[in-house]
């Protein structure tokens, strides 16, 4: 304020009228210009089927039974009721039908870190937004001051001094003209956006991530269970064997073979307790608790989760449209095309409302005093006349920077049907593996019963018992790891297809 400020005549001057009727025309001139491209979203081409072909299980969507009568030969009319092909992926964990992963999913998705941390960069996000859209509004500034003032005379030197007591309010608008600003708030929306398609995309990571390491835990009790079981028979073949030696009827070789077989299934305990530790560990922290406190809660061996009968993909336009972070791609190339809009608002003048009223005086007595009162409006315009062509070049960087959003959307979209038909191929080959690997099994658990029997009846050497064991043990392994493996690749398809995000609503 300072002497900046006249005093207020008696009657309003007509240059208040003529000021606001120029900020009404010109708040309407701005609605109607924009500098930059207008955002238009980018063209999406997919096939209208998936290259894999489904089978075993898979389906473009799932169809209820058309009435209480008429139901399917392979599907049940109680577990795929008649809903939205794609709605069970909202909580898709539950189509394993295990109470404990679910119970897991929920502490998850309430204490994970990385999702909290996903909650909070949106609100970081959010009110960014708002501290950006404020520039629409005009300002308001209090001020008070004091200081005194002095003044010499040039005829005899003689001096004058006196206080100065100042209250006042400052207020700006900046006229948004052209655009710049509109663009600013179209970025910080798409931000925002982009923001929320973060969380979900974490959140999709997550629920992801919990069910793999429950299937691991799961796989590596099922392996150890595979392998305490060969241990026991295989001790009481190395047990029959050295009574055998004892008594003449058997020779050393046949007894050491015996124990190194043992001892060699006994030495691979260590190793599937250091991973089941280490999933079990990983659990935990994946649902916000520290290492060692599900120990107790998975202290039990239970069985793998099975897959469901059938499971519904959709076509890859479904997969497109749900994935969140192809929605983040796309919102960060809205808020990069909204910047360019930014940038050539540089190339205008910008037009602002200045105005001050307040009250000063030469003693803090006089300060509420009609008299004291003082005022300035009018508008204020900048111009950066010259600045060597940094504005252009700003444009033309910000224009590069969209380009490579728009590629990266481009990229995102191959990514994501990569992963699809990757995770498709993975699931149904990983069923026809199980399958002959069970057919493996069947047939090396009867090969060591006879090849058990046919040792003891004298009939064939020593090596073809433990040829017979180590396959058993071998395949029954192989066939604990394949049965995991269906289920995590099926954990990784519904991850692909981007579901389980909607399990969460946080709150801006």
């Amino acid at each position: 304020m300072k002497n900046q400020f006249q005093h207020i005549p008696s009657h309003p001057p007509k240059t208040l009228g003529r000021v606001f009727i120029l900020a009404l025309f010109t708040v309407f001139f701005a609605s109607c210009t924009t500098v930059g491209p207008n955002y238009t979203p980018p063209k999406t081409q997919a096939d209208g089927h998936w290259h894999t072909k489904l089978q075993d299980g898979l389906r473009e969507k799932l169809d209820g039974p058309k009435n209480e009568d008429e139901t399917s030969e392979s599907v049940n009319s109680d577990t795929f009721p008649k809903i939205n092909e794609m709605q069970y992926l909202t909580t898709w964990w539950e189509t394993l039908e295990d109470p404990l992963l679910i119970d897991l999913m929920s502490k998850a998705i309430d204490a994970n870190l990385s999702l909290k941390q996903g909650m909070a960069a949106l609100r970081q996000a959010s009110a960014q937004r708002g501290i950006t859209n404020s520039r629409r509004y005009p300002t308001v500034d209090g001020d008070t001051s004091y200081y005194r003032k002095g003044s010499g005379s040039t005829s005899n030197g003689t001096g004058k001094e006196s206080d100065i007591f100042a209250i006042g309010l400052d207020a700006g608008w900046e006229l948004d003209l052209f655009g710049g600003i509109r663009r600013a708030n179209e970025a910080a929306d798409a931000d925002l956006q982009a923001s929320e398609a973060q969380l979900k995309d974490i959140l999709v990571s997550i629920t992801a991530e919990v069910a793999l390491n429950y299937l691991d835990v799961r796989v590596y009790q099922t392996r150890l269970d595979v392998a305490q079981a060969n241990i026991i028979s295989q001790k009481e073949t190395s047990e029959l064997i050295q009574s055998r030696y004892q008594a003449g009827l058997s020779d050393e070789l046949a007894f050491k073979q015996a124990m190194y077989n043992l001892k060699s299934t006994q030495s691979q305990l260590p190793t599937l307790r250091i991973g089941l530790e280490a999933a079990k560990n990983r659990l935990a922290v994946l649902v916000g608790q520290m290492p060692g406190a599900l120990h107790g809660m998975l202290k039990a061996h239970d069985v793998i989760p099975s897959a469901p009968i059938l499971v519904a993909v959709g076509v890859p336009a479904d997969a497109l449209r749900r994935r969140p972070d192809i929605r983040k791609a796309e919102r960060e190339l809205a808020a990069q095309t909204a910047r360019i809009g930014v940038a050539e608002a540089d190339l205008y003048p910008k037009f602002n409302l200045l105005g001050s009223i307040g009250l000063e005086s030469l003693k803090a007595g006089d300060i509420l005093e009609w008299s004291s009162r003082v005022w300035r409006i009018g508008p204020g315009v900048s111009w950066k006349l010259f600045d060597a062509g940094s504005i252009r070049k700003n444009i033309d960087v910000q224009t590069a920077i969209q380009e490579q959003f728009l590629l990266a959307y481009e990229q995102s979209v191959l990514f994501a049907l990569e992963e699809v038909e990757n995770a498709l191929t993975a699931f149904v080959e990983e069923q026809v593996r199980k399958d002959r690997l069970l057919e493996a099994v069947a047939a090396a658990q009867r090969a060591a019963e006879l090849a058990q029997d046919q040792y003891t009846a004298g009939l064939i050497d020593f090596s073809n018992v433990l040829d017979a064991q180590r396959s058993l043990l071998s395949f029954e392994d192989a066939l604990a790891l394949s049965d995991g493996r269906v289920v995590a690749n099926l954990v990784t398809l519904y991850k692909t297809l981007g579901g389980g995000w909607e399990a969460v609503h946080p709150a801006e």
